[in-house]
């Protein structure tokens, strides 16, 4: 039986380095649902077809493979079996991966890929819609938030770490562009589920996020062996 903590937020919120984290300390392996569709969105681009062509990046979904594996607490993305851990992270597949996970088709398959991926394992799954989409029956969902600047900030420290040619003022841009395209999806729209835990990381170092969550995991997983315990004993 699988354990399944189901982290949503807006980007820039942290969820990507918080569940990091929460994989080195808890022994959940971390699934970033995310990175699925910019592997789908690269690949798209790949092939020059234009985020509004969906008939053609609709066939490209047949044959897709994208695996996520994780080497020494690092995940390695691979689509059709090439390494683009990297090549997910630019501007451009961003932006593309915005719009194609719009197309409902495309939302179909990739949600039937994640939950593969999770099968019956001990998981911390990030994305913009795992609690009320993908695993509306997770153990425990929990929905990071902070202020668009803050966001923008560590987003954009990243961009500049990884040498990309960026201002502040276009990742800031880019946020809130982002912040109302994942709000207004007809599918898959960002939203806090009704029995998530909102979870401000605006003023709270990365330690203190992981060990408030890692908490409530802890807390979880015996409340969880507990009532399979009862239930045996039945």
């Amino acid at each position: 039986m699988s354990f399944i903590v189901a982290v949503d937020g807006p980007a820039g919120s942290g969820k990507g380095t918080i569940t990091k984290e929460i994989e080195k300390r808890t022994g959940l392996i971390n699934l970033d649902t995310g990175a699925t569709y910019r592997c789908f969105a690269l690949e798209v681009l790949k092939h020059g077809y234009a985020p509004s062509d969906t008939k053609n990046i609709l066939k490209l979904l047949e044959n897709i493979d994208i695996k996520i594996e994780n080497e020494g607490n690092e995940d390695v993305v691979l689509l059709n079996g090439k390494d683009v851990t990297d090549e997910i992270r630019t501007t451009e597949v961003t932006e593309a991966s915005a719009l194609i996970s719009t197309i409902k088709e495309v939302r179909a398959k990739m949600v039937e890929l994640q939950r593969k991926m999770v099968g019956n394992k001990n998981v911390i799954v990030e994305g913009r819609d795992i609690g009320t989409v993908v695993f509306p029956h997770a153990d425990l969902k929990i929905y990071l938030d902070a202020d668009d600047e803050v966001r923008a900030q560590r987003r954009y420290k990243e961009y500049i770490e990884k040498g990309m040619n960026i201002t502040y003022d276009e990742v800031l841009e880019q946020i809130r562009w982002r912040d109302e395209n994942d709000k207004h999806k007809e599918v898959g729209a960002l939203k806090k589920a009704d029995d998530a835990i909102v979870v401000d990381t605006s003023n709270k170092s990365i330690d203190e996020v992981v060990e408030s969550v890692k908490a409530m995991i802890e807390e979880k997983m015996k409340e969880k062996e507990k009532n399979n315990v009862e239930n045996t004993e039945r």
